[in-house]
């Protein structure tokens, strides 16, 4: 079914889109397609896990990005001693009304930091399961609606063992996108330093809530042609029948390339996804959802390069005329 978005509002999502990657370029030095993939994730209503080494400006870019976005933010340092009722909420009585009244956890908000998450048990770590696949959370047994929009952002230190806890497969697969930092090139790095010798300048809100929303609505509009849904389609079955997979990629992470794909194409003012779109987000939205044979973990087989594989060997079937 065609798209019915107009070229007036794809004109005005791409101006959206430009300004604030021009905003988050105020604080955060690097390339802007980091930027645009944690966008992309917001307008498919998705959450993002950023993952690198300490000092390459993580929580930077989560915060010049929240700063962009005139909406609630919270955050929290995940830490070995961190409770869910810490993130959730928890019922405290009221002395003037001698009532329970809850005490909202951080959860209760647009954007949510979640900073070094792997260094919480997995028992605190799975109650963002909740919120960030069904947008809700149980508190005591009584369910509560999260706002919209809602979007988890999270950070992880890969290199770290002492005082850290995996997080669940089943968690992993919740986050949208799975963005690696590396160490900045020498010009970027050079920016920074030339940047930050004094206060940067200020990041300001460019969106709130109401135009998020209808940024989220308008995706769901975008056209994806059946010949793209086989080859997302392949491109899953080809991780699933890999030799060197232990798990390959679900239906939910077909689903979610799918998402991403309708987000960035509108983000890049056009009604209509292109097999470009897939080929770009298919390593950021696939690769952490595959598991490698244990054979393959000790040859350092990952789950990127069964994906470059994939996209290396399974072509894309143009429509015939």
């Amino acid at each position: 079914m065609p798209s019915t978005i107009t070229s007036e509002q794809l004109a005005s999502v791409g101006t959206i889109g430009r300004t604030i990657l021009d905003e988050v370029g105020k604080a955060f030095i690097g390339p802007p397609a980091v930027t645009e993939a944690i966008l992309t994730a917001l307008v498919a209503r998705g959450h993002v896990l950023i993952e690198g080494n300490p000092g390459v400006a993580k929580t930077t870019l989560v915060k010049a990005f929240a700063q962009t976005l005139s909406m609630n933010f919270r955050r929290v340092q995940f830490t070995p001693d961190l409770l869910p009722s810490d993130i959730t909420g928890t019922y405290i009585l009221d002395m003037r009304t001698n009532t329970f009244v809850l005490r909202e956890g951080p959860v209760f908000t647009n954007v949510l930091l979640g900073d070094e998450i792997n260094r919480a048990p997995a028992k605190t770590q799975s109650a963002l399961l909740e919120a960030m696949q069904e947008q809700q959370v149980t508190i005591e047994g009584e369910t509560k609606s999260l706002g919209a929009p809602f979007i988890v952002l999270a950070t992880q230190n890969p290199i770290e063992q002492e005082g850290t806890y995996p997080l669940p497969e089943a968690q992993v697969d919740r986050f949208l996108i799975k963005l690696r930092m590396t160490y900045p090139d020498l010009a970027d790095e050079k920016r920074m330093l030339q940047t930050y010798d004094k206060p940067p300048p200020p990041v300001r809100p460019v969106v709130g809530p109401g135009e998020v929303l209808k940024l989220q609505a308008l995706a769901q509009e975008v056209f994806v042609a059946e010949e793209l849904l086989d080859y997302v389609l392949a491109l899953t079955q080809f991780t699933r029948s890999h030799g060197r997979v232990y798990l390959g990629a679900s239906p939910r992470a077909a689903l979610a390339l799918l998402h991403a794909c309708k987000a960035l194409a509108l983000l890049r003012g056009r009604d209509y996804a292109l097999p470009d779109d897939i080929r770009q987000l298919a390593p950021l939205v696939l690769a952490h959802r595959i598991l490698m044979t244990p054979d393959a973990e000790l040859e350092g087989g990952t789950g990127a390069g069964v994906v470059t594989e994939a996209l290396a060997k399974v072509g894309y079937k143009t429509p015939r005329r």
